[in-house]
């Protein structure tokens, strides 16, 4: 029976789509690629490996032609799809509307080559019935500029991978890869890791005070600090540059305190009254934020809701995949018609009439040759569903959840309020004129912060912070309660982490938005790169790599040549430069413009020990850190010579988790005086009698006992790592005892009955409960702290990333039902009250102002009604079987080769009119 074949990419997409379209159609998932170039010189056609560029499977001797395959695996899908096409009366191609999508449906076409029959592309940004029905009804031609946009990118990545690759192999480690994004976004790690090792700490004093403005003001009291000495600004961190000293544009200009000057102006201000210099008033106003697009998307994710990158994609996929949100591989921040209405309805309903502008914000991406066709990431559907309306669970709800409230807050109106400055001013007893400066700001209307505040990162400001001043007036007097010198040291340029990285790529127009995923879980899966808590941080064999490349390959590593790159590829999109021309540019190179292969034939000697060489602490410090086969080791020089004619000296295995912006000389020396294995004995253990003893491993130093050699195989020796005030230097059987007490058992939750132990790990000291784990301050107080003060840890709300516990925002009284102090919180969907076991969201006339315990303890009511929060279910552990690669035999068939005719005649056909 004759049906119309409709070929999307997955699975879960196909049965979706299939349940909308009904009979007459057949929907069929292509699984992914259905070819590509081939990966290995198995794959390889016989034809093509003889060919000088057969290893490429490029021809780029005629206008860079591919070659592609059918992976074994995928082969008998493709008769599959065969068969399906010989009863179909029309075939649609409905694979995603990027120009990866374009591709795999250009793909499909020219595999399974229909006949008599006609080939629609059929495009939408959201899988609902609606959406389903009226792309069918209104398909397209195939858009053949993408294809070439994206076919030009798989080329590019191939010649920049296979040429360079080997070069890596040969010099600095088998089995490394080079790529065009990846190469780069693994020398910005680097290169923020050198701006960190070259930094010079600055010290610096200011004075903090808090002043008294006197019994009539309801805000009595207020915080205030030093601004000026003398009519000249207080030195801040902002004023000294990456070398530890003032800048130049500071000098003369700005105060710099030390500690005996601070502290002497303390004791000169003991006994100063102020006076109000200045009040100056500005109203606040903030807009909202522009609804998701991917990479802000990802930011978000990974600040609120901890989610990496590769996470995000995954889950948004299946939300997509399953009618929940549009499309979620965009750079456009705009809304159709139909959902502006949607999140005008829901704020008219949720929020109520006073939260909704007078006519619905419109939007525009800022991102460069961003695809305005496409729409911003969204709630599905002509109308939204809430969260709890969708019956998701687990990582899908909190990602549906932070779409939806960005959605909606981004059709609200303003928030609106007002900021104050006020300069206090006295005289010190010494005869400085000393001025503090305050600043405050109150909220008057949250507008759509009611719904969404955005993260930030490295510890700022939320929009939402507030900050209240009593009502001060040029000329009144108040008086200084107390006044305190305190030190600071400026900090290093912080490392990157995934939403500051994908932040960093897309502000600098490197790669496209939809690649940033793969491309930070290569950097990470290849070694480049590993994580310490969210930072990234580069392995040395990154700095080895990025070394070689900027000294061989400096275009190709270039920042704003890659970032050039694609603009070559969006005006490729757009049909206005020529595919063959910009590669044959990038590969041969033109005039002045070295090409690829040119560098790579051109190379000459290159020397490998040089490139994995650095000098810790200087060039005459005589040690050095090398990059080996096995990992980085420390050197120093003066030693044996090892055969290669370098003189090998005393080694040390440097630790996996030692970042390199903490080697130091000092550190180094330290390793080098106890190597990795080479044990420090400590005594026999008082309880056991067993030998105890120190000494260096990969992940930094330890202590450990020595099991008999009667000891069961079973048998597992007890180690523990030492704290951060510890040295292998000083420690002592004392210290190693109580490191080899832990973890300890602090005691048992009444409630619930688990075990609560103190336990330190990678990342510092922490409570266990479960899988619940709470972090601690210190690391003396895992041997300290009590089963009391672990559960008052345990009652408050569980803090995401490593951001304190932020103040209550107003404290109400006990509860009566549960008897627990009860407090108004920030949270990072709004203002909530808790007793400590039970939160309540505020409801949208409830004021944080207004709030009183009755009403309080109504809302934790109804919230305890409902009973605990359902948790998902947990999956049980699938197990996985390893399938043995299956050996690919020389593919006869599947090479496809375009000829230029042919294409030409395509493109003529479908291109976009």
């Amino acid at each position: 029976m004759a049906h119309k074949l409709v070929i999307v990419e997955s699975p879960a997409k196909a049965r979706t789509i299939g349940g909308y379209l009904g009979q007459g159609y057949v929907v069929e998932s292509s699984i992914g690629h259905i070819r590509d170039l081939p990966n290995s010189a198995a794959d390889t056609p016989a034809k093509i490996k003889d060919k000088p560029w057969g290893r490429l499977a490029v021809d780029v001797d005629n206008g860079f032609e591919p070659y592609y395959v059918v992976p074994r695996d995928k082969k008998s899908h493709i008769s599959k799809l065969k068969g399906l096409l010989k009863d179909a009366d029309e075939l649609y191609l409905a694979t995603d509307e990027d120009r990866e999508g374009e591709a795999i449906a250009w793909h499909l076409l020219d595999e399974l080559k229909p006949k008599n029959i006609p080939v629609k592309r059929m495009v939408f940004h959201e899988i609902t019935k609606a959406a389903i029905l009226e792309a069918a009804e209104n398909p397209r031609e195939l858009a053949m500029d993408l294809v070439e946009a994206q076919e030009t990118r798989r080329i590019l990545d191939r010649l920049y991978g296979y040429e360079v690759s080997p070069v890596l192999w040969k010099k600095v480690m088998s089995g490394l890869s080079a790529g065009r994004v990846q190469s780069v976004a693994t020398r910005l790690v680097v290169d923020r890791e050198k701006e960190r090792m070259a930094f010079k700490v600055a010290s610096y004093w200011d004075l903090e005070g808090t002043f008294d403005a006197g019994s009539k003001h309801e805000q009595r009291m207020f915080p205030a600090k030093l601004h000026s000495v003398d009519e000249k600004r207080v030195a801040r961190g902002s004023d000294f540059g990456q070398d530890g000293v003032l800048k130049a544009g500071a000098e003369g200009k700005v105060v710099h305190l030390d500690r005996p000057r601070a502290e002497a102006l303390v004791s000169a201000l003991e006994d100063t009254t102020y006076d109000v210099r200045s009040v100056e008033a500005k109203p606040y106003r903030r807009s909202p934020y522009p609804p998701f697009r991917t990479t802000t998307l990802q930011q978000e994710a990974s600040r609120k809701l901890g989610m990496s990158a590769s996470v995000t994609m995954s889950v948004a996929q299946r939300l997509y995949e399953n009618g929940y949100i549009t499309y979620m591989r965009t750079d456009s921040t705009t809304l159709s018609g139909t959902a502006v209405n949607a999140a005008r309805s829901q704020v008219r309903e949720l929020y109520g009439a006073e939260y909704l502008p007078d006519s619905p914000r419109t939007y525009t991406s800022k991102v460069k040759n961003a695809q305005e066709a496409h729409e911003a990431i969204r709630p599905a559907g002509e109308s939204f569903r809430t969260p709890a309306q969708t019956g998701l669970t687990g990582d899908q709800f909190r990602l549906y959840e932070l779409i939806w409230m960005r959605t909606v807050a981004s059709q609200m109106k303003d928030a609106v309020g007002q900021s104050v400055t006020i300069r206090l001013g006295g005289a010190a007893a010494t005869g400085e004129d000393v001025v503090f400066s305050a600043t405050g700001r109150v909220i008057t209307f949250h507008g759509f912060l009611k719904a969404y505040v955005e993260g930030t990162d490295e510890g700022k400001a939320t929009d939402d912070q507030e900050t209240r001043l009593p009502q001060l007036a040029e000329g009144d007097t108040v008086a200084a309660a107390s006044v305190t010198a305190n030190g600071h040291e400026t900090k290093p340029p912080s490392r990157y982490t995934e939403a500051t990285l994908i932040k960093e790529l897309e502000e600098r127009e490197i790669g496209r938005p939809s690649t940033y995923a793969s491309i930070i879980g290569t950097i990470l899966n290849r070694g480049y790169v590993y994580k310490k808590g969210t930072a990234l941080v580069p392995a040395w064999l990154a700095f080895s790599v990025i070394r070689l490349l900027t000294e061989h390959f400096p275009r190709q590593i270039d920042y704003t040549f890659t970032a050039r790159m694609e603009d070559v590829l969006d005006e490729i999109a757009a049909g206005r430069k020529d595919r063959s021309t910009e590669l044959a540019e990038f590969y041969f190179g033109t005039g002045d413009v070295e090409g690829l292969k040119t560098l790579v034939d051109g190379l000459g000697d290159i020397d490998a020990r040089e490139l994995a060489t650095f000098p810790v602490g200087g060039a005459d410090s005589g040690i050095n850190l090398r990059v080996g086969r096995y990992g980085p080791y420390l050197e120093a020089a003066g030693g044996p010579d090892d055969g290669d004619g370098a003189g090998a000296g005393v080694r040390a295995n440097v630790p996996d988790d030692l970042p390199p912006d903490e080697l130091t000389l000092e550190k180094a020396k330290e390793l080098l005086a106890n190597p990795a294995g080479e044990e420090i004995d400590l005594g026999a253990h008082p309880e056991t009698g067993l030998r105890v003893v120190a000494k260096n491993g990969r992940f930094g130093p330890y202590v450990t006992e020595l099991l008999p050699e009667d000891a069961p195989k079973s048998a597992k020796p007890r180690t523990g790592s030492l704290f951060k005030s510890m040295s292998l230097d000083s420690i002592s059987l004392d210290d190693a005892v109580k490191l080899l007490s832990l973890p300890r058992v602090v005691g048992e939750d009444p409630e619930s009955g688990d075990e609560i132990t103190a336990q330190n790990g990678r990342y510092g000291p922490y409570l266990k409960k479960g899988s619940d784990s709470r972090s601690l301050t210190s690391e003396d107080q895992l041997f300290t702290i009590t089963l009391d003060e672990a559960l008052r840890i345990y009652a408050q709300p569980k803090q995401r990333g490593r951001a304190a516990a932020a103040p209550p925002l107003k404290e109400l009284g006990n509860d009566p039902v549960s008897g627990q102090p009860v407090v108004v919180k920030s949270g990072r969907f709004g203002e909530y009250v808790t007793d400590g076991e039970y939160n309540a969201t505020l409801r949208k006339d409830d004021t944080v102002e207004d709030l009183t315990l009755e009403r309080a303890a109504e809302l934790l009511a109804e919230r305890r009604a409902r009973g605990p929060a359902k948790k998902g279910a947990k999956k049980g552990a699938k197990k996985t079987t390893k399938k043995a690669a299956a050996k690919k035999s020389t593919a006869k068939k599947t090479a496809t080769k375009k000829t230029a005719a042919k294409k030409t005649t395509k493109k003529a056909a479908a291109k976009k009119s």
